[in-house]
C-alpha cells in the first residue's frame, strides 16, 4: 500500500499546486467578496445573533427531537473547523509567508462570512427529514436547488472521502504523533483508545455528537485562547512591535526588521489567504452540514450564527497562534523563510514552552489532541449526512460506514503524516469545486431569503415554512 501512494504522490502535489495556489485561492476569496456585495454586507448581523444564543442557552430554549440546537449546530461546526491547521497550519503561514500573512488571513475570513452565511441559510432552506432526523448540506442544495443530481452525487462521494475517511486519518495521525512526542505513550494503545472513544460518540448517533460538542468545543477554544493571553501578557513589551510586523509585513515584508529573508507580498497573500480559508473552511462546504440541522425560526437566523464559526476559528485561535508566536519571539525575520518553515512544527510548542516549561508543550500537545478528536466527530458527521443523501437513508450502510471511519483511524497510524496531509488537501480542494459553483449560482435564492427575513422582522413574526422538507420526508 505504501508503494501505491508513493507511486501517485506527484500526481497528488501536481493537483495540489493548481488547486490551492491558484485556483481555489481566487475562487473562495472572489465567492466571498461577491457575496459581501450582494448581500449587501451580513457580516454585521454576526454579533445581534450572537446576543439571541447566549439567551437561549440561558433561558434552554427546548429543542425538537431529530435538530439541534443553535448552539450545538455551532459547536458541531467549529469542532470541525478548529483542527491542526489551526495551530500548525498558522505557524507555517507566518513562517513561509511572514507575519504579514496574518493580514491576509483575517481579511479572507471577514469575506469568507458572507460564503458561510449563505451555506448556512441554504442547507436549512433545501434540508429533509430521514427517520426522524434532519439532515443537510450542500449535496441537498445542489440536487433539489439547482436540480443537478450528478453535480450532487460528485460532491457527496468527494466529501465522503474527503472528510469521512482522508479527513479522519489526517486528524488521527496527528493526534498519535503528537501524544506520542509529548508523552512517549505507545502509538498502538493510543490508536486503540482513540477508535474506542469516537466509536462510543458515534454509536449514540446526532445526540451523543452534539452533546460531546456543545460541552467540549467551549472549553477546548477558551483554554487555548487563555493561555494564548497568558502568554501575551508575559512578553506584553512585544505586543505593538507584533502588530506593526502584522501590517508592515502584509505590504512590504522586506521592510520588518532583519529582512524577513526570501519573503515576498505574493507569498505573504497566499500563505495567508490559503491558511485563513482552511482554518475556517468557509465556502468549502462542510460546516453547512451542522448548520442545517438547526432548530431556528427563519433560516437567516443560522446564517449569522454561521458565521460565529468563523469568527471564533480565525480571529480568536488563529489570532492567538500568530499572537503566541510573535510577541514570544518564537518567530525571528533573521532567518530564511524556508528554514524557518522546516521549523514552523515546533513554532507554537516552543512558544509555550519558553514560558511555562515542559507543561506548556504538553498542554500545546493536548490541546492538538481535543482538536484533532473534535474535529473527527464533526467531520464524521457532515460525510455521514451524504451518505444518507446517497443511500436514501439506509440505516445499515450508514452504520456500515461507521466502521469504514473507525478503520480509517487504525490506518492513519501506519502512513506518512506527509501523504495523508496531501490526500487530505486534494480531496477538500476537490469538494470545494461543485460548492462554490452552487453557492454562486444561488445567490439570488440567497437574497430572497433574506429579504424575506427583513421583512418579517419588521413585522415582528419570525417565521419560514419549510414545505420542501417535508415533500421529501423519508420514513
Amino acid at each position: 500500500m505504501e508503494g501505491f501512494f508513493n507511486a501517485i504522490m506527484p500526481v497528488v502535489i501536481f493537483l495540489n499546486s493548481i488547486l490551492w495556489d491558484y485556483l481555489l485561492l481566487f475562487l473562495l476569496v472572489g465567492l466571498g467578496i461577491y457575496l459581501t456585495i450582494v448581500l449587501k454586507f451580513p457580516q454585521k448581523m454576526m454579533f445581534p445573533s450572537l446576543k439571541k444564543m447566549v439567551d437561549d442557552i440561558k433561558n434552554k430554549a427546548p429543542v425538537p427531537e431529530g435538530a439541534m440546537s443553535p448552539f450545538q449546530s455551532l459547536s458541531t461546526a467549529v469542532a470541525a473547523q478548529v483542527g491542526t491547521g489551526n495551530v500548525v497550519g498558522v505557524a507555517t503561514a507566518i513562517s513561509a509567508g511572514g507575519p504579514g500573512a496574518a493580514f491576509w488571513m483575517l481579511l479572507s475570513a471577514f469575506f469568507g462570512m458572507a460564503s458561510i452565511f449563505s451555506e448556512a441559510i441554504l442547507a436549512q432552506v433545501y434540508r429533509q427529514k430521514q427517520h426522524g432526523e434532519l439532515v443537510g448540506g450542500p449535496a441537498y442544495y445542489i440536487k433539489y436547488g439547482l436540480k443537478n443530481n450528478i453535480l450532487a452525487i460528485i460532491f457527496a462521494l468527494v466529501v465522503i472521502i474527503a472528510l469521512g475517511i482522508v479527513g479522519i486519518m489526517v486528524q488521527s495521525n496527528s493526534v498519535v504523533n503528537s501524544l506520542n512526542d509529548a508523552f512517549q505513550l505507545d502509538a498502538t494503545w493510543i490508536t486503540v483508545a482513540l477508535i474506542a472513544a469516537v466509536g462510543m460518540i458515534l454509536v449514540g448517533g446526532m445526540d451523543r455528537i452534539a452533546g460531546f460538542t456543545e460541552k467540549i468545543v467551549p472549553v477546548m477554544a477558551f483554554s487555548y485562547i487563555f493561555g494564548s493571553i497568558a502568554i501575551i501578557f508575559l512578553n506584553i513589551e512585544n505586543f505593538l512591535p507584533s502588530l506593526k510586523m502584522i501590517i508592515v509585513g502584509a505590504f512590504t515584508p522586506q521592510a520588518i526588521s532583519g529582512g524577513a529573508l526570501g519573503i515576498g507580498v505574493r507569498e505573504t497573500i497566499r500563505y495567508g489567504i490559503s491558511r485563513g480559508l482552511f482554518s475556517n473552511e468557509a465556502g468549502m462546504g462542510s460546516t453547512p452540514h451542522s448548520h442545517a440541522v438547526a432548530s431556528v425560526d427563519h433560516p437567516v437566523e443560522q446564517g449569522m450564527v454561521a458565521m460565529i464559526g468563523v469568527f471564533i476559528s480565525t480571529f480568536l485561535i488563529c489570532l492567538s497562534t500568530v499572537m503566541v508566536n510573535l510577541s514570544s519571539g518564537a518567530y525571528d525575520s533573521t532567518i530564511p523563510a524556508e528554514v524557518m518553515k522546516e521549523a514552523s512544527v515546533l513554532l507554537t510548542q516552543n512558544s509555550f514552552a519558553v514560558n511555562f516549561g515542559i507543561w506548556g508543550a504538553r498542554f500545546v500537545s493536548f490541546a492538538l489532541t481535543l482538536f484533532s478528536l473534535t474535529t473527527i466527530v464533526g467531520w464524521y458527521f457532515f460525510a455521514e449526512s451524504n451518505v444518507k443523501l446517497l443511500s436514501n437513508g439506509n440505516k445499515k450502510i450508514t452504520s456500515a460506514f461507521k466502521i469504514v471511519s473507525l478503520s480509517a483511524i487504525a490506518l492513519a497510524a501506519r502512513l506518512d503524516p506527509d501523504t495523508v496531509w496531501r490526500l487530505s488537501d486534494l480531496f477538500t480542494g476537490l469538494m470545494s469545486l461543485p460548492n462554490i459553483i452552487a453557492l454562486f449560482l444561488l445567490a439570488k435564492t440567497t437574497k430572497s431569503i433574506l429579504d424575506d427575513y427583513n421583512e418579517k422582522k419588521k413585522l415582528g413574526k419570525l417565521s419560514f415554512d419549510y414545505p420542501y422538507m417535508e415533500k421529501n420526508k423519508v420514513r
